[in-house]
């Protein structure tokens, strides 16, 4: 009984596997699956076919395209553009599966994916030790501080950013940073993390006449003719390294976060930073809301010895509207759309496609920038 209701199912996959390889090759997995479950229930023989002959006519017909999939894990409903863009890239890709899954429910299905794109997730060790057929964790973007990268390691999983510098979102988080500097624009800025973002302002800031003056961990990866134009010449004025970061806080008018989150940045911008900058002196965070420490923001920023607060990153997102940071006059807030443009969505939609392309290949992963 079991064994005929299994040659209907396979005659059905076979009806929809002859319908082509993109839509129906799933429906066909799934009649496979049933059929598999149907024969096991069976110990019966039919027309000479056993129940393992069916399930090899089945397998060969759907062409065992379950086990040749990619499959890539976007964690929640945040930023839909990402997952949207990057299934149209990859539409007539029909052995890369893009899903989308809300937050709690990642741990449960993380075990079926092969490759991971974060957004907002917070990734620990304990989520990743599920992830058994996991080969990469990367970041719709930069920012990779929500991944246990030392878990990652352990459990010989790639974790990966897309660089900012060829999507756009360097220049556009550098205009946010702009915007939220125009209404008190002075003569001196400092740039606290030169990075891809930090170039990208640099560049636009000159336009305004100022001067730049930047920190960097290590000056041996700046490139003097990454930093040049023809019209302006080297764009910063004065650099430094992080022991200089409290001199240079006291010389800025205005000093703008780009620096990279981590066990070494968060809570940076401290009391004592905070305290070293001149007063009335504003302050721009368009990198991560860690690494500023909250409550002496908040302190200062009633003591009127912070001049100003333009932040695109928050302490916590999405930040609560009622929080009292928000009731001074002298703070503006965008909610971290800095990097969200068009172009650069659609650009990084490109690097996710493409990487889960190689990923399916076995070719080696580009575009990509390794953090461990």
């Amino acid at each position: 009984m079991y064994i005929r209701r299994s040659i209907v199912l396979w005659n059905l996959a076979s009806s929809l596997q002859r319908g082509g390889e993109g839509t129906y090759i799933r429906r066909s997995i799934v009649l496979w699956n049933l059929a598999s479950s149907l024969t096991k229930l069976s110990g019966l023989h039919t027309d000479g076919f056993s129940s393992a002959d069916i399930l090899s006519k089945v397998k060969s017909m759907v062409g065992n395209s379950d086990t040749h999939l990619t499959r890539v894990l976007f964690c929640g409903p945040h930023f839909p553009a990402s997952h949207n863009y990057t299934r149209e890239y990859l539409q007539k890709y029909p052995f890369v599966q893009v899903d989308d899954v809300p937050l709690d429910d990642v741990p449960n299905v993380i075990e079926k994916y092969h490759m991971c794109v974060v957004k907002t997730m917070k990734l620990d060790s304990n989520v990743l030790s599920r992830a058994t057929q996991m080969k990469l964790v990367m970041q719709y973007g930069v920012g990779v501080e929500g991944i246990d990268i030392n878990a990652a390691t352990k459990y010989g999983i790639k974790v990966a950013r897309i660089p900012g510098d060829v999507t756009g979102n360097a220049a556009s988080c550098a205009e946010m940073a702009i915007y939220l500097m125009m209404g008190l624009l002075r003569k001196q800025v400092f740039i606290l993390g030169f990075g891809n973002i930090g170039i990208d302002l640099a560049k636009r800031l000159r336009a305004f006449g100022v001067k730049v003056i930047a920190t960097k961990r290590s000056w041996g990866s700046y490139s003097q003719d990454s930093c040049q134009t023809n019209v302006h010449g080297d764009l910063v004025d004065e650099k430094g390294g992080h022991e200089d970061i409290h001199k240079f806080a006291s010389n800025a008018d205005i000093i703008v976060c780009c620096l990279s989150l981590n066990r070494q940045t968060a809570g940076i911008v401290n009391k004592t930073f905070i305290s070293s900058m001149r007063k009335g002196a504003l302050l721009v965070n368009i990198a991560r809301g860690g690494l500023l420490d909250y409550e002496a923001v908040l302190n200062h920023l009633k003591s009127g010895h912070l001049g100003g607060l333009g932040i695109d990153v928050a302490w916590t997102e999405p930040f609560d509207p009622d929080d009292p940071i928000l009731k001074f006059k002298n703070v503006i807030i965008t909610p971290h759309v800095a990097g969200v443009t068009e172009h650069s969505y659609r650009f990084m939609a490109k690097v996710v496609g493409d990487v889960s392309l190689q990923l399916h290949a076995g070719a080696s992963l580009t575009g990509i920038e390794f953090v461990n």
